[in-house]
Order: structure tokens, then C-alpha cells, then sequence
């Protein structure tokens, strides 16, 4: 039977794209996300149970979202609608909603509407949707990338049950991977992969079962096309323009890798820190990982020689969390070369690192009575917070007080550097110990 024999629906699902071919039909075929899946789940009840109940998928790109979506429409029967927040509005809302609530009227059956991208509504259209979720006229299942809790309106939110999908691992892409070679509504074993292409693939992809599968589908036609039986390195390279970085992500170029990176960061080589950064990301390195290391050696090895430093980098990691690749390299390089062209000073971990080695070695006195909790009956009778003084009280904004334990009274940690944003605190550091411990400026200055 040739493909024009075939009925038209099963036309259709042939020429599909393999990703939509490979799409789980049960519950059973999904990868991953087994806290979702396992027995007396919330998911498992509401797909076996034909529960009517409206959920929120929140999960990052290719994690399995619409595939829950259509599985929980395809398991309990029920008509299956679709939209994209992208290009639908309020109207179009309202027209589903009308149709469906036709429908329930007429023949008793129920209306899944899937929106995909949901945080992209604004709050008055997905207001529109709280009348025929509360009264069930439709089953509400959205699809987000983004903390529903600060994307969703809240009615909407408390109406639905919110289920947080999980990135997949390599492992799970793997396994939907070795599923599209040899099943017969992939693949179909018309190729296989070497082991180096399709460790490339796997960390191309991110997590990203669409994506991999869709590099898979080019790579093969690629193969077919040349006549080849087996997709090669070169061959996936070939087919999806991403050339693969000798890097291993488990092995020693992971870690010498990002020790280059960081050692190109702090030694203020702003192009070599671009560099290495740039074969993390083309090798597949997970984002989140560097934006850590970013956010660490902001305090690390710059600290208050560059009070925005710690800023730049922390606003990095928080924009691969809201945005993720491709489009987060670009803050994570903003972050690098921030970092990279910093003033230096490790004055802050010298100063935490010398005041837990006091504490670890028993410097750990009693806290002044003056400091101690005062707001319980009784805490004056015992001397607590009797004779604190209030530094903003002040002219200056700093008093004469004992803070440390008797032990510690006179220890210093901080020792700013005498550049960057450390050199006017270097200054002024001084007259402030002085003017807290009562002496004075230029008895301070005689014993540093």
C-alpha cells in the first residue's frame, strides 16, 4: 500500500513532523515527570477518573506540556480545542466559550480548551475565562513558562489544580530519542546514530524533547538523502548547524573549562572570558550552572570593589530562569564582561573566612546585654536592651557602643582594598571604628 492508499487522517499523521509522531498517547508513554505520573497522583485521578477539573502546566519549553494536554482531552473523551495566546483574544475566547457551552447543552459533551503560552493573555483576558471554568462549562488546561503565580491572575489560579513540570533529564530525551529510531510511527530503524552524535544531541537539546527530536528528523533526511545508513557526527552537524565543541560535560573540559572562564573573569581578560563562554553555550553547558558561578564570583573575588557587580549577576541568573537559551546568552555575556572588567578585591571572603575560624575556635562570647532581645516581660528585670543606643538618633548616625562579645572587642575582619568603590571605604572606615569603639580617628590609623 502506497502512502496515497492510505485513509486521509493516517496521511496526515505520516507527514507530521516526527516530534508530533513521537508525542506520548498515555500516560504511561510520558518520560519524565514521575512525581506527576505516580499512582493516586492528582494527573493520574483526573485522566482515569474523568474528573472535570481545570490545571495550569507550568514547565520550560519541551517538557511535555501540550502532550498532557491532549492526553488528558484524548483519555476522557471529550471535545479538544486549541489556541495559542499569541494570536487569540478576548473574542476568540468567548466564541469557544459559546460553542462549548452549545455543545453541553445539545449532546453532553465537554470542552478541553488548551491555551498554549497563557502568561502572554493580559489579566482582562484571562478574566474572561473565570465564569466557564467556575461553572465547568469548559475544562481549562494551560501551558507556561512563566511563574503562574506572578503571570496568572489569581482567580484563575485558585480555580485550577497547578502541576510544575520538571526539566527533562538526558536520560529521558534519550530514551524518546532511541523510541523515534525504531518505533514504526518514527523512524522506523531506517538509520541509526553513533554514539558521539547522539551524546551531541542530547546536550544540544537542552531538556528540550521537541528540540532534539527535531534535530533527529533533519539529521536523518539528511543521511537518507546521502544515501547513508548510520547518522555521524558530522552528519548531525551538517543538518542542524551546530558544530559540536570538544566538551564533556561529566568529564575534565567541564571543569577546566569553567575554571578558564573564571580565571579569565578575576585576571580581568574580558575576551578570553567571552571566549570560554561562548564554548559552554555551543557545547550545550546548562545556563543556570554558569549563571551560579557568575553570582558566586561576583562577591568571591570582587565584593564591594564593585558593589553592582553582585546586581549584574544575580539579574543574569534570574533572566535565564524568565527567559532561558538562546536569548539569555546575551545576559550571561553582559554579566561576563561586567565581571571581567570589575575592580578585583577578595576582601569580603577574607572577611567571613577569618570570622568563622574565630568562631570554630570557641570566639564566640556572650552578646552584650545591651544588643539582647528586649521585647518579652521580664527582659528589663534581667538588664536586656536597657541601655542600648539608638544610632540614628545621632548627629552622625553612629554612637559609641559595644556590638562584639567582650572576647572579640577590637577585631577586625574587613580590610577593604585601596581600589575600585574600596578605596573611599578604606577611608572611611577608620573614623568609623574609632567613633564606635571611642577612640579616636588617628589612634585607629596608629594601630592599622
Amino acid at each position: 500500500m502506497t502512502l496515497f492508499d492510505q485513509p486521509a487522517d493516517e496521511r496526515i499523521e505520516a507527514n507530521a513532523p516526527l516530534a508530533a509522531r513521537m508525542r506520548p498517547r498515555t500516560l504511561d508513554e510520558v518520560v519524565g515527570q514521575a512525581h506527576l505520573l505516580s499512582a493516586g497522583s492528582p494527573l493520574r485521578r483526573l485522566v482515569e477518573g474523568d474528573q472535570p477539573m481545570s490545571l495550569i502546566l507550568y514547565g520550560p519549553p519541551g517538557s511535555g506540556k501540550t502532550t498532557l494536554a491532549l492526553i488528558v482531552s484524548s483519555a476522557t473523551n471529550r471535545r479538544f480545542v486549541q489556541m495559542s495566546a499569541l494570536n487569540a483574544g478576548v473574542k476568540d475566547v468567548r466564541a469557544v466559550i459559546e460553542d462549548a457551552r452549545r455543545e453541553l447543552n445539545y449532546s453532553g459533551s465537554q470542552t478541553v480548551l488548551f491555551i498554549d503560552e497563557i502568561h502572554r493573555f493580559s489579566k482582562t483576558q484571562q478574566d474572561s475565562l473565570l465564569g466557564a471554568v467556575e461553572t465547568r462549562t469548559i475544562t481549562l488546561v494551560a501551558a507556561t513558562t512563566e511563574n503562574p503565580f506572578f503571570s496568572i491572575v489569581s482567580p484563575l489560579l485558585s480555580r485550577s489544580l497547578l502541576l510544575n513540570l520538571q526539566p527533562l533529564t538526558a536520560e529521558d530525551v534519550g530514551e524518546l530519542v532511541d523510541r523515534a529510531l525504531h518505533e514504526e510511527r518514527g523512524l522506523g530503524d531506517a538509520v541509526t546514530i553513533d554514539d558521539d552524535a547522539r551524546a551531541h544531541l542530547l546536550r544540544m537539546s537542552d531538556g528540550d524533547a521537541r528540540r532534539a527530536l527535531t534535530a533527529l528528523e533533519a539529521a536523518a533526511g539528511t543521511a537518507i538523502a546521502a544515501g547513508q545508513d548510520s547518522i555521524d557526527l558530522a552528519t548531525l552537524e551538517k543538518a542542524v548547524d551546530t558544530a559540536a565543541v570538544r566538551y564533556d560535560r561529566d568529564g575534565d573540559q567541564h571543569y577546566d573549562v569553567i575554571s578558564a572562564f573564571i580565571k579569565s573573569i578575576r585576571g580581568s581578560d574580558v575576551d578570553a572570558a567571552v571566549h570560554y563562554l561562548a564554548r559552554m553555550l555551543e557545547a550545550g553547558e546548562d545556563p543556570r550552572f554558569i549563571a551560579r558561578r557568575l553570582v558566586v564570583h561576583a562577591s568571591e573575588d570582587i565584593g564591594l570593589a564593585d558593589p553592582t557587580a553582585l546586581l549584574a549577576a544575580t539579574a543574569a541568573a534570574q533572566a535565564v530562569q524568565l527567559i532561558g537559551l538562546p536569548e539569555a546568552r546575551i545576559n550571561l555575556a553582559q554579566a561576563t564582561i561586567h565581571l571581567a572588567l570589575a575592580p578585583k578585591s577578595n576582601a569580603v571572603v577574607r572577611a567571613i573566612d577569618e570570622a568563622q575560624a574565630d568562631v570554630k575556635a570557641g570566639q564566640a562570647g556572650a552578646v552584650p546585654p545591651a544588643l539582647r532581645d528586649g521585647h518579652y516581660q521580664g527582659a528589663a528585670k534581667l538588664g536586656h536592651a536597657q541601655r542600648y543606643r539608638y544610632p540614628p538618633d545621632s548627629r552622625e548616625g553612629v554612637v559609641e557602643q559595644q556590638y562584639p562579645p567582650d572576647e572579640l572587642v577590637g577585631r577586625d575582619y574587613y580590610h577593604p582594598a585601596g581600589h575600585g568603590a574600596e578605596r573611599a571605604v578604606a577611608e572611611r572606615l577608620p573614623k568609623l571604628r574609632g567613633l564606635i569603639r571611642g577612640r579616636s580617628e588617628s589612634a585607629e590609623n596608629r594601630e592599622s
